[in-house]
């Protein structure tokens, strides 16, 4: 008997066997079902499913033949094969578990659940109707399902027996304990395949006794009986089968250790013997059954032990000995056929995407991620990798997951192996969607080799040679072992283009028989040894190589005992090209790396480096990185705070030295950098505040969060800061007047913002070991020096009303509210708009503000001539540098916003220019020509700052800028 429909030779002897059987078993099932109901011709779509289902999978084929009944089901309801909702395993589950009795009623009902579940996934994913993720998912929830159902009907029936486990945190009443299973591996990350075990973790919350059975047990004895129940219930193979083959191996201590284990032990092994391949693991771990919300928290204390907070350098030598492992086994016999464990497969393409995981993911949670193609579209959008790269590991990754499924589908068998025998590999061919096995083997080779070349390239070992690199010159290592004569050196260095020989041979002999060398470890030696002569053929390649090595030995110096950091530059070419260029071309990088060597992780993304984010973005990354810090944890907050900035500043000198980023961009993103920094500020000095005291009362005497804001002036305010730029600032509140704070330790409301503005500048000013974080200017508050450091909104809008200076209005006109409350912030706006839009006399403004720049100029102004005695020109404090422009901006909008109130708006100088010219304050040309000056002005004054000199130029380089400032001051001052 023929299958009802035309099918292809290369399935039909198969499929007609399997058919054969499945028409007798119908003629003998009492349920009488019909072979002829398929027959029909719009059924023709369905038989062809079911024949691409019967092809790829005895399994599938064997389970239709023994229960007919899901055929005819899921021809009477398509929508039973179409669907993916992993959430229905649990609520199908649960109704069958609910009538159960006993153990053995629980081991069939999972087992039967299961068989039925995995013909329906493997016809989905053999006819390609459902996506891998989708199949993989599919399986995942069933484990997660069949777990936590087995685990809830056996608590409930140890506790029965054995009584309840009751645990708690100290201080606290005891409470009932759940076990938490966690799942690792595939489990873990959602990618179960079709022939997977389950690598389960068995632990539970708190350390205890069980109440109310027969005898008392302690908690571990009791989840140890319950997760030995477990694995029999699950993992057993009956005559219906298994439901899922488990292993246990990856718990702490692997097959010595405990069965179940409490949190705190948990916690303790990870911290204390923890070892690196448990870290690679415990990337994919996720809680799957039992106490899913405890195994959360869980899993965040474990956290730092998986991922570092900073760049994880040790974790390279660990990943590379991974490597060679990974490498020597595939070289085994036999591995050769192996889809996963083989050359350039599944396993290559985890290390790869886990690799990254694992050295980045303290600092980017955004690699935090499970399931790999998740991964690998993070390491594509960030850089970490060339696009080309990720999307072929995706569809390396994607071929070969199918490709396994399509063999474990054959016998539902736990193997990755490429079948030996004709009939299997034209069967799996069929389900692949290629004509003959000759052409999947062609595919196949093709991804592999695709593989094999991006596993080579990542952690690549420095004593391996990659024909893509240049060998470094065997005269650089004989110049660093000291084998050659003081002439041959000298010579050598001539020879090779270093022209300051003399300085260059004097450091490098300094740091290569300087006794700071002889006390490092033999380990940093041998790096070290390794290192520099790449560096010197590094450094020939950069426009300045004299001024390149110079500037690179004091970093080797200083990490002299972190050679780690030496193992970063040797491992990744490209980083170490980038830092040979951008500190030849800026002391300034080349000093802050020298002083902070964690900067060095910058330079392994160099896409970041070049490519500044948006102000939202970089708040939320400064907020992921401080959610790993515990809020009482002030000491660590700051250093967070302060790499942040480093990291960031750092970016903006690359790309500044690199000529990507235009100077209004430059500014902005510095300007970013600071107010997302205010923002986390303010919120670490006001949680530390309240937690201490309370909260303060608003002004309905209701204790909630009152306004407090930091008004930015100068160069923050005006979105211009530059590197190095100081923050003036003011504290503004709207808290109630003689209200006390609702706490244990009330503060009166004044002391309070007080002390919150004095936390604030703690933390931005306190000395660590990465330096301040900004100076803060407070001299612009109201009475300056002497007044409050705290004002309260009314008090702020009297004193500018009635007892400012001109030049403290001056100031207001590049004031803006950076971080803190809204609604204050609007009422600030409001209040700002107001005073500077006071009716003025021209001529006396015009007298005080051209009085103040002189006196300026008196106490600000310094002269510098260069080498031949003429005088150099001061980019911001001369006449017609940035000051006297930034002068002409302000008394134009104090003078005239009472009748063109719009000018107001904006606090950069160049919108300010722009309002002015829309007003017709001034022309088109001269709005112009202030601008030009200004941005020419400031662009000139950042390089400076980046050179590390002082802000003098030569006085024709700031011509005509210079005159034409000079003609619009003495229009309008003189």
């Amino acid at each position: 008997m023929s299958f009802p429909i035309a099918i292809s030779p290369i399935i039909a002897p198969v499929v007609n066997k399997h058919w054969q059987a499945f028409c007798a078993h119908c003629v003998e099932d009492p349920s009488g079902f019909s072979p002829d109901i398929l027959s029909d011709p719009s059924n023709s779509s369905f038989l062809q499913q079911l024949a691409n289902t019967w092809a790829g999978s005895d399994f599938a084929a064997e389970q239709c033949i023994k229960h007919p009944e899901l055929v005819y089901q899921w021809l009477s309801t398509p929508d039973l094969l179409s669907r993916f909702d992993p959430e229905l395993h649990h609520i199908q589950l649960s109704e069958i578990v609910a009538d159960i009795h006993s153990e053995a009623e629980l081991m069939k009902a999972l087992r039967l659940y299961r068989n039925r579940e995995m013909v329906r996934i493997i016809w989905r994913d053999l006819n390609r109707t459902a996506s891998l993720q989708q199949t993989t998912a599919d399986l995942s929830a069933m484990a997660d399902a069949c777990v936590d159902q087995a685990l809830h009907w056996l608590y409930r029936d140890c506790c029965k027996g054995f009584g309840t486990p009751m645990g708690s945190d100290p201080g606290q009443e005891p409470e009932p304990q759940q076990m938490v299973i966690l799942g690792m591996g595939k489990h873990g990350a959602h990618e179960l395949n079709l022939s997977s075990d389950i690598d389960l973790i068995f632990t539970y919350p708190h350390k205890g006794e069980t109440v109310g059975g027969r005898r008392s047990f302690d908690n571990q004895e009791f989840f140890t009986r319950l997760g030995q129940r477990l694995i029999k219930v699950i993992d057993s193979k009956t005559a219906d089968g298994f439901v899922f083959r488990v292993d246990m191996r990856l718990r702490p201590y692997g097959s010595s250790g405990a069965l179940a284990m409490s949190f705190s032990a948990m916690e303790q092994y990870y911290q204390d013997q923890g070892r690196d391949w448990e870290r690679y693991a415990m990337i994919k771990a996720r809680p799957v059954a039992g106490d899913v919300s405890a195994g959360e928290q869980l899993l965040q204390t474990l956290k730092p032990f998986t991922f570092r907070r900073y760049i994880d350098f040790g974790a390279i030598t660990a990943l590379r000995d991974m490597k060679k492992l990974i490498q020597r086994e595939v070289k085994r016999k036999g591995m050769e056929t192996n889809i996963k464990l083989g050359h350039g497969g599944i396993r290559e393409i985890e290390f790869i995407a886990q690799s990254f995981q694992l050295i980045h993911g303290g600092r980017d949670r955004s690699l935090q991620r499970k399931a790999l193609l998740d991964v690998l579209d993070v390491l594509r959008t960030s850089d970490y990798l060339p696009e080309q790269a990720c999307l072929e590991l995706r569809d390396a990754y994607i071929y070969l997951r199918d490709l396994e499924h399509a063999i474990q589908a054959l016998k539902d068998q736990q193997t990755q192996n490429l079948p030996d025998f004709e009939e299997p590999q034209n069967r799996v061919a069929y389900s692949m969607g290629h004509p003959d096995w000759v052409t999947l083997i062609k595919v196949l080779d093709e991804h592999k080799a695709r593989v094999v070349h991006h596993f080579d390239h990542v952690i690549a070992d420095p004593d391996e040679q990659d024909d893509d690199q240049p060998t470094p010159s065997e005269s650089w290592k004989m110049l660093w072992d000291g084998e050659l004569s003081v002439d041959d050196e000298i010579s050598l260095l001539e020879t090779k283009g270093f022209s300051d020989v003399k300085t260059v041979h004097n450091r490098l002999l300094a740091l290569r028989d300087g006794k700071a060398i002889t006390r490092v470890r033999r380990q940093s030696r041998e790096r070290l040894d390794t290192f520099i002569p790449i560096l010197m053929e590094q450094v020939l390649t950069t426009e300045a190589p004299d001024v390149c090595l110079l500037r690179l030995v004091p970093l080797v110096e200083s990490v002299l005992r972190r050679t780690a950091y030496l193992v970063l530059l040797m491992e990744n070419p490209a980083a170490l090209d980038h830092l040979c260029r951008l500190c030849t071309a800026s002391p300034w990088i080349a000093e802050q790396i020298t002083r902070h060597p964690a900067l060095l992780d910058e330079f392994l993304n160099v896409g970041n480096l070049y490519n500044p984010p948006k102000q939202a973005e970089l708040a939320d990354e400064l907020r992921q990185q401080l959610a790993h810090i515990p809020e009482d944890d002030l000491e660590s907050q700051m250093e967070v705070l302060r790499h942040f900035k480093m990291a960031h500043v750092l970016r903006v000198a690359a790309a500044q030295t690199a000529g990507t980023l235009p100077l209004m961009k430059e500014s902005d993103y510095l300007t970013w950098i600071a107010e997302v920094l205010l923002e986390q500020v303010v919120d670490i000095a006001w949680r530390n505040l309240i937690e201490r005291h309370g909260r303060p009362a608003n002004r309905d005497g209701d204790p909630c969060n009152p306004g407090f804001i930091v008004i930015g002036y100068g160069k923050l305010g005006g979105i211009e800061l530059g590197p190095g730029s100081d923050l003036d600032l003011v504290f503004v509140h709207d808290g109630a007047d003689n209200k006390e704070t609702d706490g244990e330790r009330p503060l009166d409301s004044g002391t309070f913002f007080t002390r919150l503005g004095q936390r604030i500048i703690h933390i931005l000013t306190t000395q660590t070991t990465s330096g301040s974080l900004y100076e803060a200017d407070m001299r612009l508050r109201p009475s300056g020096s002497s007044g409050l450091l705290v004002s309260s909104i009314a008090a702020f809008e009297k004193y500018q009303l009635n007892d400012a200076w001109i030049w403290e209005h001056q100031a207001l006109v590049r004031a803006r509210a950076v971080a803190g409350d809204k609604h204050l912030t609007a009422r600030f706006e409001t209040l700002r708009k107001k005073i500077l839009c006071q009716s003025r006399d021209k001529a006396s403004l015009q007298k005080e503000v051209s009085d103040m720049r002189i006196k300026m100029r008196e106490h600000l102004g310094s002269s510098k001539n260069d080498a031949d005695g003429n005088p150099l020109f001061h980019l911001k404090h001369d006449k017609g540098g940035i000051v006297d422009i930034e002068f002409l901006m302000q008394y134009a909008v104090l003078a005239y916003s009472h009748d063109h109130p719009g000018i107001t708006r904006y606090t950069d100088n160049i919108r300010i220019s722009e309002s002015l010219e829309h007003s017709n304050i001034i022309s088109h040309e001269q709005g112009k020509q202030l601008r030009e000056a200004y941005k020419f002005l400031r662009k000139a004054s950042h390089s400076r700052a980046f050179l590390n000199e002082r802000s003098f130029i030569k006085p024709d380089l700031v011509e005509p800028f210079r005159s034409q400032v000079g003609n619009l001051w003495q229009e309008w001052m003189e």
